[in-house]
Parts: structure tokens; C-alpha cells; sequence
């Protein structure tokens, strides 16, 4: 019989906040992250709007000297997993230390470290490349420092799926507690995009949003003017943690991990397909030992895409069938922006804060609904909302689909 997971910790760095209180404030009064890009001259770019972190100093979590050896999205990681741990109250000692693992994922990793070494590279040669880019840059490596950090001595790797890495990242953790391999996990996703090749690769893909003069208001989910997703950048971390464990030690308890879902469009890697999403989520349903109909509140992938939003739309109404016309569906990306691998673990974070406070944040910037979306999006102004389960969904090229559902404690 598989062990209850429960949620006991969380963690956050973002484009509208560095702190719990302060991201899930900003999301709750619908405040957006997104700004013109200031990390390089994106004058020559069709996309120049970004949701960059901002006031964030690495150095509060690691040394100076550290901090050169590593690149942001793994800053991100260990800070957003570093907060989580200290939410959640556990003490590792040699007797659980062994029982307590790390997934905090990646979807693209190091590219900001990459880009700056071939620079250095090409202008000055070999011999100026540093003995720290491979670890600086490899995707495990935000696992293997917190786990180096916190002497965590359980399972240490990552899940890499494109923008469903973050949800996969949880979804495996929880696994690993529920069948005994862990007694608690720390679980999320990282990210940190917002460079030439990352803006410049999407941009040629003519995946983002151009609405450079207007960034606050660029990233429209369902909206029918809506012309692509804003790229964002950050982190969201969980501790996962199994039922008695948590409640032998008083813990305070976010909500309880219930269900977990995946699936393949086996279609297109780029272009959506409603059924694998469909599967995805009804695979969490039954994951969770619940009808579809019991789901009161979705965060969406939401992403601000012409074909995805309304790919998401149809696949919800086919997998919860008329009671996704009850349901309350938001979309934090209309604020964050698109945050790639690290989107699973904010939205998780944002997941459980919704269910804790029982309330649905806004999806922002809905000025015109897309008719072809007509679902209830929580336009432009949070609710208080019974919320016993919430799903929330990511979605990943390549056709990669993962659905989560935490339950109300």
C-alpha cells in the first residue's frame, strides 16, 4: 500500500517575488513580474520583454567563491530549496539524513554559462575556459549541491521534460516517498533563460509575445489577442514529506500530494494535441482515488499561446466533461510569465497556496476572451474559492504531459 505524501515546505525566487509572502501577495492582487529585459541589449530581438527575477542576491545562500562556480538557474535552485527546507522546520541528522532526497530539475540548464564561455573561448582561447563550466552548468548539479549542502544522503538526480521538468521533478519525488525509497524529498524546478540564445530560440520559433511596449500586459492566457508567452526565469521548490513523518514532528501541513498523472501526445514536438494532455489528467484523477468532478480549481499551463491555450481548454473539457464548465481555472503565467522547466515548480508552489488559503488568484490581462476558451479563467480578479482538490498541469515539447492534484488537509 503506497504512503501519503504531504507538503511541508515551500520555496520560491520569481519575477514577482523572492519570498513566499511576498510572491504569493503579488499574485494574489495580480500584480505582473514582466519588464523589459535589462540583463542584455535586446534592442536587436522582435521579443524584449522578459519576467526577470529581480533583487536577488545569491550570496545570502552561498559564498562569494561559490558563487563564480555556478550558474543562476542553480543560484535559483539551492536559494528556493534552501527557503522550502527552512519553511518546512526538519533537522537532518545521521539517523535520517540517509532518507532525504533531492529533485530540483532543470528543462535547459546552464545556457547563461554556456553563451559567456564560448565568448571567452573564441576571443582568448582555450586555456580561458574555467575548470568549473562543466558542474556550472550541468542540470543535476542544483540536486547535487543541496544535497552537498544540506548532507542529504538519499536519491539525488534530475527529471529533464522541457517545460513539464518542474511538475515531473514532484511527481517522481512523491513517488519515491509513497513506495518507501525516501521519507522526505526536496522537489521542484529552476531556471534562468534570459540570455541571447534563449530569447533569440524562441524568438525564431515565433513562440513569444512582441508586445514590447506594453510588458505588464504581454502575457494574455485565453485572451483572443494573445501572441505568444513572456520568458521567465526563477525557481519553485517543495518539501515533500510522508504523512506520519510529518505529523509525529508537529509539522505544519500545506496539503496533501494525492494524485499524479502522465502521458505522451505522440503527435508533434512543438504543436499541442488534446488527448495526451486529456490522458495526462485523468491519470492524476485516478491516481488520486477521485471523480473528475470533485477538481474545483485547475492552475493552467496556461502559457499565453494561440493554439495551446485553446489546446488546454478542450483537452479539460474533455477529461472533466461538463463539470469543467464549474471549475475555476487560472493561469499565474499571465504574471510570471513562462518560467520553462522551473514553471511546474512555481505553479506547484502557487498550487498548494491556493488550496491552503482557499482562494484562486486572477488570470490577468483577459481584455477580450478568446470565445473558442470558454471555461471560467478567474479574469482579472482573485476569488475565495472552496477548494478541496486542485490540479495543476504542465505540458513540455516533445509532447510530454504531467497533471498533479493536491488535496485540502
Amino acid at each position: 500500500m503506497k504512503r501519503r505524501v504531504v507538503i511541508t515546505g515551500l520555496g520560491i525566487i520569481s519575477p514577482v517575488g523572492n519570498t513566499i509572502a511576498q510572491a504569493w501577495d503579488n499574485i494574489v492582487n495580480g500584480r505582473s513580474g514582466i519588464t523589459n529585459i535589462t540583463r542584455f541589449d535586446a534592442s536587436g530581438f522582435n521579443s524584449q520583454i522578459a519576467g526577470e527575477v529581480k533583487d536577488f542576491d545569491p550570496t545570502q545562500y552561498i559564498s562569494a567563491k561559490e558563487v563564480k562556480q555556478m550558474d543562476t538557474f542553480i543560484h535559483y535552485g539551492i536559494a528556493a530549496s534552501l527557503d522550502a527546507w527552512r519553511d518546512s522546520g526538519l533537522d537532518i541528522n545521521q539517523v535520517n539524513a540517509e532518507r532525504i532526497g533531492v529533485i530540483v530539475s532543470s528543462g535547459i540548464g546552464g545556457l547563461n554559462r554556456i553563451e559567456e564561455t564560448q565568448t571567452e573561448y573564441l576571443a582568448k582561447g582555450p586555456r580561458r575556459i574555467s575548470p568549473y563550466f562543466v558542474p556550472a552548468s550541468l542540470i543535476n548539479l542544483i540536486s547535487g549541491q543541496v544535497s552537498i549542502m544540506l548532507g542529504l544522503k538519499g536519491p539525488s538526480y534530475a527529471v529533464v521534460s522541457a517545460c513539464t521538468t518542474g511538475l515531473h521533478s514532484i511527481g517522481d519525488a512523491a513517488r519515491l516517498i509513497e513506495y518507501g525509497d525516501s521519507d522526505v524529498m526536496i522537489a521542484g524546478g529552476a531556471e534562468s533563460t534570459v540570455s541571447p540564445l534563449g530569447i533569440g530560440g524562441f524568438a525564431a520559433m515565433r513562440a513569444l509575445s512582441t508586445r514590447n511596449d506594453d510588458p505588464a500586459t504581454a502575457s494574455r492566457p485565453w485572451d483572443i489577442d494573445r501572441d505568444g508567452f513572456v520568458l521567465g526565469e526563477g525557481a519553485g521548490v517543495l518539501v515533500l514529506e510522508e504523512y506520519e513523518h510529518a505529523v509525529k514532528r508537529g509539522a505544519r501541513i500545506y496539503g496533501e500530494f494525492v494524485g499524479y498523472g502522465m502521458s505522451s501526445d505522440a503527435h508533434h514536438i512543438t504543436a499541442p494535441d488534446r488527448d495526451g494532455p486529456r490522458r495526462g489528467i485523468l491519470n492524476a484523477v485516478r491516481n488520486a482515488g477521485i471523480n473528475a468532478d470533485q477538481i474545483q480549481y485547475v492552475n493552467a499551463h496556461g502559457t499565453s499561446t494561440p493554439l495551446g491555450d485553446k489546446n488546454e481548454t478542450e483537452a479539460l473539457k474533455l477529461a472533466l466533461g461538463e463539470h469543467a464548465h464549474k471549475v475555476v481555472v487560472n493561469s499565474t503565467k499571465s504574471m510570471t510569465g513562462h518560467l520553462l522547466g522551473a514553471a511546474g515548480g512555481i505553479e506547484a508552489v502557487f498550487t498548494t497556496l491556493a488550496v491552503h488559503n482557499q482562494v484562486s488568484p486572477p488570470t490577468i490581462n483577459i481584455f477580450n476572451q478568446d470565445p473558442e476558451c470558454d471555461l471560467d479563467y478567474c479574469a482579472n480578479q482573485a476569488r475565495d474559492l472552496k477548494i478541496d482538490y486542485a490540479l495543476s498541469n504542465s505540458f513540455g515539447f516533445g509532447g510530454t504531459n504531467g497533471s498533479m492534484i493536491v488535496k485540502r488537509v
